[in-house]
């Protein structure tokens, strides 16, 4: 039977540096000051996705070693600085507001793509069902207030110039 490649890394368990095959501990000098800190890198990132202080040792010289409990609590640490990025993000790229037209509720969305060779962005309307009434193309820069939904909505939603 032929040897499978494998992703994931083995696990490292040392001192100054604990794996888990996804994430990496990595105890390294503060330059700022005489301290230590940690640098929590998920794998295939290049940048760690939390760097904090870590505990001196009891010779108050060497930074204490790092342990599975250690590990998991920082593992928990990054994952959560990452899901809050993550909700950001969304929140900067997808935008709603609700507006009465015509009597009736509308939600129009603006939902922002981005891409490195540029950025697209959708602008919907939906009513009170969640049906959609209306979907066209705009520009990534489209700022979506009360007031530009209304406009949309009076021009039978028509693209916005």
């Amino acid at each position: 039977m032929p040897d499978t490649p494998h992703d994931t890394p083995p696990p490292i368990q040392e001192a100054r540096q604990w794996s888990d095959g996804r994430w990496t501990a990595q105890v390294i000098k503060n330059e700022d000051d005489d301290g230590w800190a940690v640098a929590m890198t998920l794998q295939g990132e290049d940048e760690p996705a939390l760097v904090g202080p870590w505990t001196m040792g009891r010779d108050k010289k060497n930074p204490k070693p790092l342990d599975v409990n250690a590990f998991n609590t920082l593992v928990k640490t990054a994952s959560e600085v990452l899901r809050r990025h993550e909700q950001q993000l969304h929140a900067q790229l997808n935008k709603n507001v609700t507006v009465t037209f015509g009597g009736e509720r509308v939600r129009v969305l603006l939902a922002i793509v981005p891409d490195e060779e540029g950025a697209t962005a959708t602008l919907s309307a939906e009513d009170a069902l969640g049906l959609e009434l209306a979907r066209v193309a705009v520009p990534p820069t489209f700022k979506l207030t009360v007031d530009s939904a209304l406009q949309w909505a009076h021009s039978g939603f028509e693209r916005p110039r």
